[in-house]
Formats: structure tokens, C-alpha cells, sequence
């Protein structure tokens, strides 16, 4: 990577200095669990974000995608292989993507016993035949429910004789207080899939300028949930960020950054992002940190977090993994996207009574 010089550094700063700050949405050193967990559960799934909420998360993050009957679901990978055992029930349709399966045929798939398979170490017989999360399912576990379950199966929703794909809530009875936020990523966007969003935010009560409804939180416990920031929108797509801006402008955004998009020339191509950012009401950049285990390339070194902070932006950078990146980064930094929620929790002096191991125990897992 080529680095930037003291009279262009100086020169962007200044550049950006005379625009207005953006809104501060909560404190240095949010914690935002990355998929609810890579590390001790299996992502995007219900335990995954049942242990986040009760280990202490201030947000819950995760990828929403749509169905082929244009249902939201949780899910990072356009295709199903890697996380699901789609060889097992649609041998003929390995190579689909996610949004050409219908929510009912996306709910027979096993999302959970893979995590066993390649964790042995972290396996528990609770992962096994995890069912895909709906935006309402991880919705409902940010305000303390769970899916109510029957002899260990979920209960369907039954209308005029037919299930709707969509299961039934009961009140988490190992809830512990917690009321995270929820921070989605639009992945891969297809057509209307942020007006859609902005439709089913609304009908769920969580647009903070919409209707929204009021969560009742405890002292000492996370309360993001009832803030004006409950909700942080992100993508990749610049597109994405545009459409979330039109049918969602009071929400904050964070525009996510990739190193292949500005590899060409790092400089000009951040400059540009950050002209982008301060222009559609963009509140956080999301760059790649580089330290180890990671593979990404670096996108928040000392200079780049000048030129954010110099523009009223705050940075939310992904994805953190150990301590050791904690270290490194946390004088540039405004949160943290990580698969490990309890050891930035420790970091940032909030350590949970309870371990990571002990906390998914009290769920029952």
C-alpha cells in the first residue's frame, strides 16, 4: 500500500473540516456482535443472539436477504452450501442462491449442526437443527422472547389451516435484562429489499420517527433498544445506502468499506468515500482492520482515522477477534464489529459475571 503524505493528509483534513458533524449515535466502544457470534455458536442463528443479548452486546448484527416470496431472513452467504445442510434436502439446488428458496423451504434446513461438525471443541447437541432467523425472529430475541418450542421443535403459525413459515414468541424465561439494538446489513440487495425493510421495521415498532413503540429496559442493563440509535443500517452497496437513506432518512447508516473497491488508489478512492458518507447522511464508515487472524487487508490505518473523525464521522471497523486487536486499534476507533462480544465487553470494562461458556449454559445450550 502507498502511503499518503503529510501535505495530503493535511490537505483533506482540511477539505472535510467545514462539514457539519454528524449525529453521535451511543458512546466509544459500542460492541457489536459480528452474526451474534462466529466463535461459540453457530452465526446468525437463535442461540447465536441469545447469547449476545445476555452476555452484553450493544447491537446484534446481521445480514438480511430475501426470500423468493419476499420474506427477510438473517443470512450472510449468497448460497446455502457452507452453512446448511442443503446437499441433504435439495441435492438438484446446491448452486441456489439464497433468494430463490421460499421462507417455508429455507426452514427445513439444519443451519446449526455444521458449527459441530467443524468446532468440535465448542459443540453443543442444542446447535443441532437450528432453524433461519426472520428480521422478526431477531427482532423479538433483542426484546427479550425466544421461539417457543414444542417437544424441541418450534411452534408453527397456523392460519386458516396453514403454516405461514413464520413461528410462534413465547418471553425468553433466561432472559436477563438486556435490550440491544439490531444492526443490519443489507447483503447482496435485490430490488425493493430496502423499501421492504422499511415496511417491516415500521410494522415491528422500531422506526424511531415511525410509531415506534416503547421497550422497557432495567437499570445496569444494556438499553440501546430504547434509544433513537436502536437501529444502524449498513451495506457495501453504495446504491444500498442511497435506497436506505430515501425510505429510512432518520436512521444512521454505516458505509462499509472494501479494500478491492480501493486498492487502485487508497487516497483518492477513501476521499471519495468520505465525500460519499458526509453527503447521504452517512453517520459511521466501516473499514477492515488487517491484524491477526484476519485476512483482510488494512483499512484503518492512523491516517485514515484522521480523515474520518476529521469529518464527523465515527468509525466502526470489522471484524475484531482477540485482545490483541482490541489493543491496536482502540485509540482510532468508536466501536467495534467482533465475534467476540465477551472480550470486548472485558475490554471496555463491562465484563459480564458470567463467562461466554457459562452464559450460553443458562440458555440452555
Amino acid at each position: 500500500m502507498k502511503k499518503i503524505s503529510f501535505v495530503l493528509l493535511m490537505s483533506l483534513i482540511g477539505l472535510f473540516a467545514c462539514q457539519p458533524e454528524s449525529e453521535k449515535v451511543g458512546n466509544k466502544g459500542l460492541v457489536i456482535a459480528h452474526r451474534g457470534s462466529t466463535f461459540w455458536t453457530p452465526e446468525e442463528t437463535e442461540p447465536a443472539y441469545r447469547w449476545a443479548r445476555n452476555i452484553g452486546a450493544d447491537y446484534l448484527e446481521f445480514d438480511i436477504q430475501l426470500t423468493k416470496d419476499s420474506v427477510l431472513v438473517a443470512f450472510h452467504d449468497s448460497n446455502l452450501s457452507r452453512t446448511s445442510n442443503i446437499a441433504e434436502v435439495f441435492p438438484d439446488r446446491i448452486k441456489s442462491v439464497i433468494n430463490d428458496f421460499t421462507l417455508k423451504e429455507l426452514r427445513s434446513l439444519d443451519v446449526g449442526s455444521w458449527f459441530n461438525s467443524a468446532h468440535p471443541e465448542r459443540a453443543k447437541d442444542g446447535f443441532k437443527n437450528l432453524k433461519i432467523l426472520t428480521l422478526e425472529d431477531v427482532v423479538m430475541i433483542a426484546e427479550g422472547y425466544r421461539i417457543k418450542r414444542n417437544d424441541a421443535k418450534p411452534e408453527l403459525e397456523i392460519i386458516d389451516g396453514q403454516w405461514t413459515g413464520r413461528y410462534l414468541y413465547e418471553k425468553d424465561p433466561d432472559d436477563n435484562g438486556n435490550r440491544p439494538g439490531i444492526y443490519i446489513e443489507t447483503k447482496n440487495p435485490k430490488l425493493n429489499v430496502e423499501r421492504i425493510l422499511a415496511e417491516k421495521i415500521k410494522e415491528l415498532g422500531w422506526n424511531i420517527k415511525d410509531g415506534t413503540k416503547e421497550i422497557k429496559t432495567q437499570d445496569g442493563k444494556v438499553d440501546v433498544a430504547n434509544t433513537d440509535s436502536r437501529i444502524i443500517l449498513q451495506s457495501f452497496s453504495r446504491t444500498s445506502i442511497q435506497q436506505l437513506e430515501l425510505y429510512m432518512p432518520e436512521i444512521p447508516k454505516c458505509l462499509l468499506l472494501s479494500y478491492s473497491r480501493m486498492k487502485d488508489d487508497i487516497p483518492a478512492n477513501y476521499k471519495e468515500a468520505i465525500s460519499f458518507a458526509v453527503a447521504h447522511n452517512v453517520t459511521f464508515l466501516g473499514p477492515s482492520i488487517s491484524n491477526e487472524p484476519n485476512v483482510k487487508r488494512e483499512l484503518i490505518a492512523p491516517w485514515m482515522a484522521e480523515l474520518i473523525h476529521g469529518s464527523g464521522l465515527q468509525i466502526h471497523p470489522y471484524t475484531f477477534n482477540t485482545e490483541k486487536q482490541l489493543n491496536e486499534y482502540s485509540d482510532r476507533i468508536d466501536g467495534v464489529f467482533t465475534n467476540r462480544a465477551d472480550l470486548a465487553l472485558e475490554f471496555y470494562n463491562r465484563k459480564n459475571e458470567n463467562t461466554a461458556q457459562e452464559c450460553l449454559l443458562n440458555l440452555g445450550y
